[in-house]
């Protein structure tokens, strides 16, 4: 297997900075005018800002101005951040050794950087406030879902735990709040078809061999409400919202399902109500069983009229 590069910066919040390997073929003079060309939603003035200061580097250093274009060669830089909305939520460790780390997840953070989201996400937070520079997430969970997440430690362990939940050896367990039907026969299996397109924000439920699995159990019931326990045999994106909305019990707060909801990216009120609550497996490394249970509730449950009124500026 072909050794990974050592990047000529060092990580910077956390993240390692961005490679660009240069074509071998191409009429740029400078790597500058290659740069230009190859980032348009880069302006050209700030190119040149990190030319002059030496934050693009190649493996012999910084970068100049009039750089001759090297076909073939590669330079490393670190982005320009987006402005963040501060997610002001704590992380809960629910679990510590030299190889696993394994948290509880407030809603509104996304567990990995993406797109707007990078200082605030649950690895970037965890990297820099537990100096663990190396960690990486075994799985994910969405920006919008609480609950338990599963982290490596030991970069050579990394394999060995990402490959538990690509083969489906992870039981995992959700609790929701979503409206009761009494005429929904419970318990009961949804299988259906999901698809997720690129460059689109939601899944959707299509004809064909289904690829999606999910039982789905009434625990208790109050008020026209009712607590679920959700127990997904695949992983598809959005697949419990997907599958809760198809049988007529949308999970509260869910801005994706029945309808989409614009959202501003700052407004923490009434998060979904759906809770990563379970992780059990056998250990890949010491072959001994493991089980983490969440620590955190769903406040529709426990309190529905802190869900329905909260106006975002606490910690739940």
């Amino acid at each position: 297997m072909r050794r990974r590069q050592v990047p000529p910066l060092p990580k910077r919040h956390g993240l390692d900075p961005a490679r660009l390997r240069l074509p071998e073929e191409g009429s740029w003079a400078t790597i500058r005018d290659h740069l230009v060309e190859r980032l348009p939603r880069v302006a050209a003035a700030r190119i040149d800002e990190m030319l002059a200061a030496g934050s693009i580097v190649g493996l012999e250093g910084p970068i100049g101005p009039d750089a001759v274009y090297m076909p073939g060669g590669a330079v490393w830089f670190h982005r320009d951040l987006p402005q963040e909305t501060a997610v002001p939520f704590e992380i809960t460790i629910v679990h510590r050794d030299a190889d696993l780390l394994v948290i509880d997840k407030p809603h509104f953070l996304s567990t990995i950087p993406r797109g707007q989201h990078i200082l605030e996400t649950a690895l970037v937070r965890l990297r820099r406030d537990l100096d663990l520079p190396d960690l990486v997430p075994a799985h994910r969970l969405d920006r919008a879902t609480a609950g338990l997440v599963l982290f490596v430690v030991d970069p050579a362990r990394r394999g060995a735990y990402q490959t538990l939940f690509q083969r489906r050896r992870v039981h995992k367990e959700y609790r929701a709040v979503a409206p009761v039907d009494p005429l929904l026969s419970l318990p009961l299996t949804i299988r259906s078809r999901i698809v997720k397109e690129r460059n689109i924000i939601r899944a959707f439920e299509t004809e064909g061999e289904p690829n999606a699995e999910t039982r789905v159990e009434l625990l208790e019931q109050r008020g026209g409400l009712g607590l679920y326990r959700l127990i997904p045999h695949t992983g598809r994106t959005h697949q419990l919202r997907l599958h809760m909305n198809s049988l007529g019990i949308p999970i509260l707060g869910d801005d994706f399902y029945p309808e989409l909801t614009d959202k501003p990216v700052g407004d923490f009120t009434r998060p979904l109500q759906l809770l990563a609550a379970t992780l059990e497996f056998t250990d890949p490394v010491s072959r001994e069983p493991r089980r983490f249970d969440t620590t955190r509730t769903l406040e529709a449950w426990a309190d529905p009229l802190r869900w329905a009124t909260f106006d975002g500026a606490a910690p739940r």
